[in-house]
């Protein structure tokens, strides 16, 4: 069983930021495909960012150019830095990993138990 726990959300003004973190095994965090999907109220999950394990990216059309996910080997830790926030990034936020790059594919096999983002207007 693979436990994934993130952190770093909370609430923050339109045109803001935040980073959050996804922890767990060091090899999952550093070898396998990790993934950030998101869920608005009312709304289905989404994928928002993926990295595979040659540390190739791809965002959602909807966060390109403001999002920005990596990761720290040393740390075992996974990054998405979330800039200029609007009130349409407000959701629960899931790290998700796997073996297999699913990338924005909602079939990964390990997930966190979320963690919210609340952008203010």
């Amino acid at each position: 069983q693979v436990t994934l726990v993130e952190s770093g959300g909370g609430s923050v003004q339109s045109g803001g930021s935040l980073r959050l973190s996804c922890s767990g095994p060091g090899e999952v965090l550093d070898k396998y495909s990790i993934a950030w999907f998101r869920q608005a109220p009312g709304k289905e999950r989404e994928g928002v960012a993926a990295i595979d394990s040659d540390d190739d990216t791809v965002y959602a059309d909807s966060v390109k150019g403001r999002f920005t996910l990596s990761r720290d080997p040393d740390k075992d830790t996974a990054y998405l830095l979330m800039n200029n926030l609007t009130p349409e990034d407000t959701a629960m936020y899931f790290c998700a990993a796997d073996y297999v790059p699913w990338r924005l594919q909602e079939r990964y096999r390990h997930w966190g138990q979320g963690i919210q983002v609340t952008v203010s207007p």
